[in-house]
């Protein structure tokens, strides 16, 4: 009798918990997808505010001109051509380092204790506040090095706060290439070099060029560690030299939405758009590049 109670309660607690998950999987995918509506339309609201605002004061004189204190005289040439020379420089720096340091650990490191030691670190260099690497690039390049507040020391803190990404991204490149291709090339007398230099680099390159993109614009977005080193400079001619002084578009941004005149605000909005073209330029050129290297290696 006792033991036909128990079963019974038994049943009772399963049907209960049976219920209770049938509840759960159908209010899960529910909560999932208002929380994908509301963050979707918060972010399709933004971007429209930022094209009404600023769609009047998209004109080449945007482009164009110099700053200036007369925001109807206003533009942002100076901060473009930052940019252009930061970033560009910074990734020339960042994209090969990242791709050899990814190749050593997993061609060449193996899986000795100090290798495991390096990834790990990378990978949390890669969590850090971008300001902490400012400050760093401040200390060791700006005073340490003497390099002062110029274009070469912005673009090396740059390219330190986006090499742990990159790497990271090349390592897991790296390692999506299938082992039986390396020892197919291993059992042929290949070397690691020339498995690395005909196997796994073609095979991962497409990947890794993505990642090195995408290291690229998060550079361009970037504003804490070029204020750090540059500060906020009204800057009104192109920059001649890596040690120019130097502005980059986020910061000329902050500096028209710190104003409180109207015309600023719609100016800034415009500067936003722009920075937005930009932005999916690159990564349009990321996807593409995905793809032509996807199509070569089926070719071959």
């Amino acid at each position: 009798m006792g033991d036909q109670v128990l079963k019974g309660e038994g049943d009772v607690s399963l049907k209960r918990a049976a219920t209770r998950r049938k509840v759960l999987d159908g209010l899960v995918p529910v909560i999932a997808s208002i929380g994908v509506f509301v963050a979707i339309a918060f972010l399709v609201s933004l971007l429209l505010y930022v094209v009404v605002t600023g769609a009047g004061r998209l004109t080449p004189t945007l482009i164009t001109d110099y700053p200036s204190a007369n925001p109807r005289e206003a533009g942002m040439r100076s901060a473009i051509l930052g940019s252009v020379f930061t970033v560009g420089l910074a990734g020339l720096i960042c994209i090969p380092l990242s791709i050899a340091t990814a190749v050593y650990l997993n061609e060449y490191a193996g899986n000795k204790w100090w290798s495991q030691v390096l990834r790990y670190n990378i990978a949390n260099l890669a969590g850090v506040p971008s300001i902490v690497f400012g400050v760093v690039g401040l200390g060791f390049l700006v005073y340490g090095l003497g390099l002062g507040r110029s274009i070469i020391a912005g673009a090396f803190t740059l390219a330190i706060l986006t090499l742990p990404y990159v790497t990271v991204v090349c390592v897991e490149a790296l390692r999506a290439v299938p082992d039986d291709q390396r020892l197919g090339a291993y059992a042929l007398g290949a070397t690691t070099f020339e498995v690395v230099r005909y196997i796994v680099l073609p095979r991962a390159m497409p990947m890794m060029l993505t990642g090195g993109i995408l290291g690229i614009s998060r550079a361009l977005g970037e504003a804490a560690p070029i204020l750090v080193i540059s500060g906020l400079l009204f800057i009104r001619e192109d920059p001649t030299s890596l040690l120019s002084e130097f502005t980059v578009i986020p910061l000329q941004l902050y500096s028209w939405i710190s104003r409180p005149q109207v015309a600023f605000q719609q100016l800034a909005a415009a500067g936003i758009i722009v920075l937005l073209a930009i932005l999916l330029a690159l990564n349009s050129l990321a996807i593409y590049l995905r793809q032509r290297f996807y199509r070569r290696l089926e070719a071959g």
